[in-house]
């Protein structure tokens, strides 16, 4: 059986604009309720300002009032699979650590917690 976050994923990467770099990756998030948000990476000219997939998915997903979530899925043409950066770990991380995070290549695939990718994070209980 494929998983529906696979499809949803590279669905989002046929969309990725990625002028630059070329490497273009797609991601699906699936919401507690079961609901799947996808993004794509967006590029610019200016590079600071280009936007991950995980992070387009999780802001498509919040912008509805969607807060929970089970896992993420990123797809990409690296072998092996690339983990979620830094920015897109520490944005995730702001809506739980048990997050289930899983990369897919064009052979081979990883999976980790976000806790694992993200040990002592800086979460919201921080600011308590």
């Amino acid at each position: 059986m494929v998983d529906p976050l696979v499809e949803a994923a590279r669905e989002a990467q046929r969309h990725a604009y990625a002028p630059y770099s070329k490497y273009a990756v797609g991601a699906a998030l699936e919401a507690d309720d079961g609901r799947i948000f996808t993004g794509s990476n967006v590029e610019n000219a200016s590079y600071g300002l280009t936007n991950c997939a995980e992070r387009t998915a999780l802001f498509t997903a919040t912008s509805v009032g969607v807060r929970r979530f089970r896992r993420v899925l990123i797809v990409s043409n690296s072998e092996p699979p690339a983990p979620p950066c830094g920015a897109c770990r520490q944005v995730l991380a702001e809506f739980g650590l048990d997050l289930v995070v899983r990369s897919v290549g064009p052979r081979t695939e990883r999976q980790w917690t976000l806790r694992e990718l993200l040990p002592d994070a800086f979460t919201p209980e921080l600011l308590a």
